[in-house]
C-alpha cells in the first residue's frame, strides 16, 4: 500500500513524532520527558518495519527533548527512500508556551530551523500549519518561494479547509492535506478527504486513533469496535486505523507512538481487511459522531 507525495513514494502507515520527546499529553510543557534510549529505538524499529514517512516539526520537543533532533541521531545519515514532512506556522518559547502564528516573513526561518535540528539541506515536504487565517496565499507563497530556491522538495497544508486548499492550488501544487480526522472524529471532514482524492491529493488524518469524544469515543462507539477488533483477533487501535485506510487509497496515517509494542501493533493494522459488513456499521458509527 503506498501512495506517492509528488515524486516521492511512500507507504501509506507512516509514523507521526509528536508523542516523542515526552510521556503522557503531547505538547504538554509539564509533561516528563521520555526515555531517549526509547524514543530512538521506536524510530529505528519503524524504519526497519517498512516506515518511510515520518511527520514531524520543530515545535515537537519537551523540556530535554526535541523529536527533530531524535530522528537525526536515530536515522542519519537517512535511508534514500525515508520521507520527512515537517510543518511550519505555529512555534513555541524555550518554556514550551506558544506563540502566535508566523508571518509570511519568518516562514524562512522556521524552515531553516528545521533543516538545522534534521541534518538536511532540504526538506522533503513542508506544511503550512493554517490556525486563525482565513486566507493563507501571503504564506504559501513565501513557502513556494523557498520551494523554488531550493530548501523544500514539496508543499502541503495542515489544519485547513477546502478554500485554504483553493488558494494554495492557485500558487503552487499541494501533495497532501492533513487534517484531525478519523472513526467518529470530525465527520464533516468526509467531503474534504473526497476533493483531496478526486485531485490526486494524499489527505493525512492526524488522530485517526480518536473517537467521537477525540480520546476514547463513546461507549456505543468503543463496544461497536471492540466486538470487531475480537473478530480478528486485533486491537480496537488497529481496527480504527483500517477503516481509516479503507476510506481511499489517497488516505495516509501517522499514528504515533513510544512504545515499540504499539508500533509494531500500528504498522499490523496494514495487513487488517475489515468486510464489507463491518464497514458499512463502521461508517454508521462514524456519521454519528460528533
Amino acid at each position: 500500500m503506498t501512495w506517492r507525495l509528488g515524486d516521492l513514494t511512500v507507504n501509506r502507515i507512516g509514523f507521526g513524532a509528536m508523542r516523542l520527546p515526552q510521556q503522557g499529553a503531547a505538547l504538554d510543557p509539564r509533561a516528563k520527558p521520555r526515555s531517549r534510549t526509547q524514543a530512538i529505538e521506536v524510530l529505528q524499529t519503524a524504519v526497519e518495519l517498512g516506515v518511510n514517512h515520518i511527520d514531524t516539526a520543530a515545535f515537537y520537543f519537551s523540556a530535554t527533548r526535541s523529536a527533530n533532533e531524535l530522528i537525526n541521531s536515530a536515522l542519519a545519515p537517512y535511508p534514500r527512500d525515508l520521507v520527512i514532512v515537517t510543518k511550519v506556522g505555529p512555534s513555541r518559547t524555550p518554556q514550551g508556551e506558544w506563540l502566535p502564528l508566523a508571518t509570511p516573513g519568518q516562514l524562512k526561518g522556521q524552515v531553516e530551523e528545521n533543516l538545522r535540528q534534521l541534518g538536511r539541506d532540504h526538506l522533503d515536504v513542508v506544511n503550512l500549519r493554517v490556525s486563525g487565517l482565513d486566507d493563507v496565499s501571503a504564506h504559501f507563497e513565501q513557502l513556494a518561494k523557498l520551494q523554488q530556491d531550493g530548501l523544500i522538495g514539496h508543499l502541503g497544508l495542515s489544519n485547513v479547509r477546502p478554500h485554504h486548499l483553493d488558494q494554495a492550488l492557485r500558487i503552487a501544487p499541494v501533495v497532501c492535506v492533513q487534517n484531525s480526522y478519523g472513526l467518529g472524529h470530525h465527520p464533516e471532514q468526509d467531503d474534504f478527504l473526497g476533493v483531496c482524492g478526486e485531485r490526486g491529493i494524499a489527505f493525512v488524518p492526524f488522530f485517526a486513533l480518536a473517537g467521537a469524544n477525540k480520546e476514547t469515543g463513546t461507549n456505543a462507539e468503543d463496544d461497536e469496535v471492540n466486538e470487531i477488533a475480537a473478530t480478528h483477533d486485533a486491537s480496537p487501535a488497529q481496527v480504527r486505523l483500517a477503516w481509516t485506510l479503507a476510506r481511499g487509497p489517497h488516505v495516509l496515517v501517522i499514528p504515533g507512538t513510544g512504545d515499540p509494542a504499539h508500533l509494531r501493533q500500528n504498522i499490523e493494522a496494514g495487513a487488517l481487511r475489515l468486510t464489507t459488513e463491518e464497514l458499512t456499521r463502521l461508517d454508521a458509527l462514524h456519521l454519528n459522531g460528533s
